[in-house]
């Protein structure tokens, strides 16, 4: 009797242990997209200023760009996250349908709302790095410096962010993130300078 209890109070303790270990895992996995969806909105936003800011350097027409970049951006990742996750609701419903023979489990189920406020936020708040960084300064030069300043420690930031969540090695996975967004942006501006300088 004894050492059927024994097993009992196991067989729960293993329980709420692998329940523990799946809530971690879903957190992390939902920590780790919002850092991803960060990073897009940052590199695209501060690209796309770059990008303008080659042709037409004042303060105001590279704002408005980066702030449809945003708008455009965070509504992109919105529709784009509802749209995949409402499709694994419907699996996972008609999955719940045969293995429960109709009962549908609601607290298990992914929520799209909740997945595409969680996409849109996420890109919004790394979309508005370049844009406070720009806001301030009239001078073309300082501002694509303070641009390129606070893009480059916000991609670090996000690098390591994202390999302590994944579990990836720190130095490498924060390099590959901020040669990257380099890239992007350098890319962007000497594209669109090249199409600019030749009347287009």
């Amino acid at each position: 009797m004894e050492s059927h209890n024994v097993n009992n109070s196991l067989n729960v303790d293993m329980e709420k242990d692998q329940e523990k270990v799946f809530d971690f895992s879903k957190r992390a996995q939902w920590l780790r997209a919002a850092v991803l969806g960060a990073n897009d909105g940052l590199v695209s936003t501060a690209s796309l200023m770059m990008g303008v800011g080659a042709v037409k350097g004042d303060v105001k027409t590279m704002m408005l760009s980066g702030f449809a970049g945003l708008v455009a951006g965070a509504c992109s990742m919105a529709i784009g996250e509802f749209v995949s996750v409402y499709s694994q609701y419907d699996i996972e419903v008609a999955q719940m349908k045969r293995e429960n023979g109709g009962e549908i489990e609601k607290e298990k189920l992914p929520s799209p709302m909740q997945a595409a406020a969680a996409s849109a936020l996420a890109f919004s708040l790394g979309a508005i790095v370049p844009l406070l960084a720009a806001a301030f300064v009239k001078e073309y030069k300082v501002r694509v410096g303070v641009i390129l300043a606070a893009v480059t420690l916000a991609l670090v930031m996000f690098g390591w962010l994202g390999a302590v969540l994944g579990k990836a090695p720190v130095v490498k996975s924060s390099a590959r993130v901020l040669i990257g967004g380099w890239l992007a942006m350098a890319v962007t501006f000497g594209l669109t300078k090249l199409v600019g300088s030749h009347g287009m």
